[in-house]
Parts: C-alpha cells; sequence; structure tokens
C-alpha cells in the first residue's frame, strides 16, 4: 500500500454530512500530514494539523496560490443538493475548487457526486451533477475518483422532516432494493466518508465512478452482490471485492 505520511490534502465542502465525517477521520488517521480545509466560514474545531482557509470561491485560485498539496476532497453541494444556492453558482464553485486543486500540484480528486449524474438528464439536479463530472475529467487529473451514492443516511444540525423520514425509513426500504437498483439505496454518510478516504489509499490512475457497492468496496464493507458501479475508464482492474485497496 502505497505511504502517505508526509502528504497534505486538500477539502472543500467539510461543513456538510458527508464533508464534517470527512475530515474528522482524515484527522484521526495518519495519511496525511497536514489538511487543509476550505470553507466561507470558520470551521468550529481546531486541529494541530488543520489549516482552514477562509475563502470566497469566486478567487479561490488566487487565494490558494502558492499551496501544494497531494490530494483533493470535494464534498461541495453533496449529493442530496443540501446546498441552497443556485446550481450554476454550484458549478462554479465545484469547478473553482479542482483549478485551484489543479494548480496545488494535486494528482488525485476525490468527489462526491450522485447517483443517476447525467449531463443529459432531463432533472436538473442530476444534469447539473453530470456537467460538472464531465468538466473534472476535462482537467486531466492523474486519478479520479467519482463516488455516486444514492440517499445519503445521517443526522444534521438543520433537519428537515422530509430529511429525517428518510433517514428512519431508508434501511427499510435498502431491503427491497436489490439486483440493478442496489444502487439506489441509502447510505450512511460516514460509509461515504471512509470511501472517499479509501479511494486516496487505492493509488490507481485513471477515472473510475463508484456505485452502492463499489463505495461500500472503498469503505471496507464486505458486499455479496457484484458492484453496480460504472465501468472504470483507463483499463484499470476493478475493486476487490473485500474491499481491500489495492497495494
Amino acid at each position: 500500500m502505497a505511504e502517505f505520511s508526509g502528504n497534505v490534502a486538500l477539502v472543500a465542502g467539510a461543513s456538510g454530512l458527508v464533508g464534517s465525517h470527512l475530515l474528522a477521520r482524515l484527522l484521526e488517521g495518519t495519511d496525511f500530514l497536514r489538511i487543509y480545509a476550505v470553507t466561507r466560514r470558520a470551521l468550529k474545531q481546531e486541529h494541530p494539523r488543520l489549516a482552514n482557509r477562509i475563502v470566497r470561491f469566486e478567487t479561490l485560485e488566487a487565494q490558494l496560490k502558492g499551496l501544494v498539496c497531494h490530494t483533493a476532497f470535494c464534498c461541495l453541494g453533496e449529493a442530496q443538493g443540501e446546498d441552497s444556492s443556485p446550481r450554476a453558482v454550484r458549478f462554479a464553485h465545484v469547478l473553482a475548487f479542482a483549478r485551484a486543486a489543479k494548480a496545488a500540484q494535486v494528482q488525485r480528486l476525490v468527489m462526491l457526486s450522485c447517483m443517476g449524474a447525467d449531463e443529459h438528464s432531463e432533472n436538473p439536479r442530476l444534469r447539473i451533477k453530470g456537467e460538472i463530472e464531465q468538466a473534472l475529467e476535462g482537467l486531466g487529473f492523474a486519478s479520479l475518483d467519482i463516488l455516486r451514492p444514492g440517499p445519503l443516511l445521517g443526522i444534521r444540525r438543520e433537519m428537515g422532516p422530509a430529511a429525517l423520514a428518510r433517514t428512519l425509513v431508508m434501511p427499510l426500504v435498502n431491503l427491497a432494493l436489490v439486483g440493478a437498483r442496489e444502487q439506489y439505496r441509502g447510505i450512511d454518510a460516514r460509509t461515504v466518508a471512509e470511501a472517499m478516504i479509501g479511494a486516496a489509499r487505492s493509488g490507481r490512475r485513471g477515472v473510475y465512478r463508484y456505485t452502492y457497492a463499489g463505495i461500500c468496496a472503498l469503505a471496507g464493507v464486505k458486499q455479496q452482490r457484484a458492484s453496480t458501479r460504472s465501468a472504470p475508464k483507463g483499463g484499470q482492474p476493478p475493486v476487490p471485492r473485500t474491499g481491500q485497496p489495492p497495494t
């Protein structure tokens, strides 16, 4: 397995449902010597290895000029569209972060998208997610991992009745989602966060997309059924069924 001690991570969306779990796990682990979290408002936490950069995404590249990082994690907007900003603004913010990461010499970008993302979709949320994915592919990262989870499960600080009901009911609905429908299962935000770190540890090159089974494999959760994620690009082997990242 690749050695990560001394590497630097760049994180966007660290205050969201998945992003907060991701940041916590990065700070608990030893994969990265330093974690830069870019946010619009100050995070309510401190850690010796955490550097919180308060930024304006419109000028992000200039604000991060001179920064050198190894891996970037993008959780902006998250999979359920919790971000209330216009979709065009979210697209611009993700693209600005990716460009800043590229300028910071990032070799691997791990992005949180959503199940069904498609630039040709009639659904506006799925279409913008698909357009974002295509834009990031065009930036030419050595490694691009795109996670496409179904409904995210977890307790948020501000949670409406619909989101709470989904979190409570979805585990039962999951039981009926089998075969090709498995990829639409609800998934715990902590599992997705673990999977993002698993993707960073994989050491693969090229573009990969993961849905439910692939995300669980990256997180180290064993799956009995075959993965239903999109086929990888670049001719690389798939994630092992055991969920163990390749060495």
